[in-house]
């Protein structure tokens, strides 16, 4: 089993090793743009310091508003944001269970969600509908959408779309060809970066920053 012992440590040495070592991608540059999937305070102020930002995992908005305080106004930040596209309650909180169950057992992420205050008793059984539903957006495309958009409220530049459905095997093809109309440029991201992949700031257009999807994790 994983232990996180000294995650901050551990992560500060991995980025000093990743900078003393070759980039061989054929460009001029100190190294290539990397963000780190921070949680934690003291990690997200690494990621502000030693990489372009953050891509959260498995977070509710109130944690991409405080990563946005911790981060300052530049770093990207890019949380992640579980979806269903179920408008049943009962179906919608089944499918989300199914993908909370796994993290809340994992230390780093009941962790992270005590900090912002919720009880062992809502991770409890794969957490409780309270806490499903502030970790797992549910309903319509709307529904998606209107989430999205909390985050991006909050201080997000993007965010990344995953869709669950009620199978693992199965891709969510159908469900991403739903989202993607109400997604697609409604996004204020700074993301993705340009074809170069190297970071660089642009005023955003006068109806926000576009967002693009990439297939099929997916991200808007």
């Amino acid at each position: 089993m994983h232990t996180y012992a000294r995650p901050y440590g551990r992560m500060r040495s991995y980025l000093e090793a990743m900078d003393e070592t070759r980039y061989p991608g054929g460009r001029d540059r100190d190294r290539p743009p990397r963000v780190l999937a921070a949680l934690g305070p003291r990690m997200l102020r690494l990621a502000a310091e030693r990489a372009e930002g953050a891509h959260p995992y498995f977070v509710p908005v109130e944690h991409t508003r405080r990563a946005r305080e911790i981060l300052g106004p530049d770093p990207i930040l890019a949380p992640e944001q579980a979806v269903t596209l179920e408008s049943d309650p009962e179906t919608a909180r089944a499918i989300a269970r199914a993908h909370t169950e796994e993290y809340l057992n994992l230390e780093n992420y009941a962790n992270n969600l005590r900090r912002l205050g919720w009880a062992d008793e809502d991770m409890r059984e794969g957490g409780s509908d309270r806490l499903v539903d502030a970790v797992v957006a549910w309903g319509g495309p709307d529904a998606i959408r209107a989430r999205v958009h909390e985050h991006l409220d909050a201080g997000a530049d993007h965010v990344s779309v995953q869709v669950l459905v009620d199978g693992p095997s199965r891709i969510p093809v159908q469900e991403l060809r739903e989202l993607a109309p109400v997604l697609l440029g409604t996004s204020r991201a700074r993301w993705p970066p340009p074809p170069t992949c190297a970071i660089r700031r642009a005023p955003p257009p006068p109806f926000g920053r576009p967002v693009t999807p990439s297939a099929p994790s997916t991200s808007w």
